[in-house]
């Protein structure tokens, strides 16, 4: 009775974000499949679900999709990846883990993911397209940009701004009060202690250019 009253959802693409967000859709959302660009992978199943190219977006109109594409060599093209897919802003999910903890006083975007063991704390604000693994923690007043992808087990400190498409890897760590400029990458297990200019890739403990 209760699967009756939950939403359709496909998850685009068939990635490792995508995968890990089925432990994501609790009572809110049904997975109905998959939606992959790569020919090989439409026609199969992943976790017993099937796997479809761009066209069931309009096979399935009620379907609310996640676009969760990305990862540290391709972080830039989300904006591009998500808005080819056409799809109205309002048919978008937000997914949120069971155990993360989001401040009633925190903002989320749409199409957002938060997975396992986040915290997100008072008036943080996180934009659409944003994607958060597991066991981050984005501290009270930290704005993060659309279409940023921040790995797991980081730490956003207070009053930071992230800008949009960035990518912050996991185990990083950034002050508070910093700004990180639109398209940065920091390393994964970076401490960053200074402003990173927009575009700058850095890594390291304290971080620095490379």
């Amino acid at each position: 009775m209760a699967s009756a009253k939950r939403q359709p959802l496909l998850i685009f693409p068939c990635n490792g974000n995508g995968i890990e967000a089925l432990d994501c859709l609790g009572a809110s959302y049904r997975l109905i499949g998959f939606v992959d660009d790569t020919s090989e992978k439409q026609g199969t199943k992943v976790q017993g679900y099937p796997v479809y190219g761009r066209d069931v977006l309009a096979r399935q109109p009620d379907a609310f999709i996640l676009a969760v594409p990305g990862s540290p060599t391709s972080y830039r093209m989300r904006k591009e990846i998500i808005e080819s897919l056409g799809v109205a802003t309002d048919r978008f999910a937000t997914l949120i883990h069971p155990s993360a903890t989001v401040s009633p006083l925190a903002e989320l975007g749409h199409n957002v993911l938060i997975m396992a063991g986040v915290v997100v704390t008072s008036n943080a604000i996180i934009g659409g397209n944003v994607c958060v693994l597991p066991n981050t923690v984005i501290h009270h007043d930290v704005v993060v940009g659309a279409w940023s992808l921040i790995g797991s087990n980081a730490t956003i400190a207070g009053h930071t701004a992230v800008g949009e498409n960035c990518y912050i890897g996991s185990g990083s760590s950034v002050m508070n009060g910093l700004r990180v400029g639109d398209g940065a990458l920091v390393g994964m297990g970076s401490n960053v202690i200074r402003d990173v200019a927009p575009g700058a890739r850095i890594v390291g403990n304290p971080a620095h250019p490379i």
